[in-house]
Parts: C-alpha cells; structure tokens; sequence
C-alpha cells in the first residue's frame, strides 16, 4: 500500500510520505554491514545521533535493550517501529513545551518527570 511504485510522489498522502521516510531511514541503517536488514547496536546508535537530538550514549543503550525484545542483539524492522513510536511519541510532547518548562510529563505508568528525552528515571522505557 506504501510501496514507491503504487503511488507517484504528488498522489501520496502525508502520512504514507512519513511511513516511507522512517522505511528509507531504517534500510540506510540497517544496510550498512552486514546487509541483513536488521540494526545492530551500532547502527541503532549512529542512527539516532545522526538524526534527531538523542546523542546521550545512556539513553540509546537503554532504548535498545529495551526495543530488543528477543534479546538477540539486534532490532528487527517491528523493534524499530516500536522505538520509533516512543521516540516521536515523546518528540509530540515536547514540542508542546515552552523553554524552561519543568512540568511533569505522563506515560503509560502515570506521572513523571521527563529524562533524556524519552521516558522516566527508574522506569521502563516500553510498557
């Protein structure tokens, strides 16, 4: 349905336009070496610190482990999605933030304040 040959640019909507640039995000990563179509640490990390402002090495282990949910060491394109959830999700809810706001911010386990970007300190960050 999101495919480039079913849709010429001009007739996509925004929406399939935003599945195909975070599709064409996730196979620039995930191609990389080895071409195995899954992201690695690595390549999850140099993902995120060459895209948005996430650069904080803590928090991209702690996404990671927790979108790795078969523990192989790697996310497959359903864990990107995922991760790729919470970290718009919390993008959203940023952007409603005015400069210095401290407020606390609310997630599926009530309310907390917000730490590196996404999610809360001493929580999980996945349901």
């Amino acid at each position: 349905m999101f495919g480039c040959f079913l849709f010429p640019s001009a007739m996509k909507t925004d929406l399939e336009l935003a599945l195909e640039s975070a599709i064409n995000v996730y196979h620039h990563y995930a191609i990389r070496n080895p071409m195995d179509d899954y992201l690695s640490r690595n390549e999850f990390a140099t993902l995120l610190k060459e895209n948005p402002n996430t650069s904080v090495d803590e928090y991209i282990r702690q996404l990671f482990v927790k979108s790795d949910s078969n523990h192989d060491g790697r996310l497959k394109f359903t864990e990107f999605l995922t991760t790729l959830s919470l970290v718009a999700i919390d993008a959203h809810n940023r952007s409603h933030k005015q400069p210095g706001d401290h407020a606390p911010c609310t997630t599926v386990r009530g309310p907390c304040t917000p730490h590196l970007s996404t999610g809360c300190p001493g929580q999980p960050l996945l349901p």
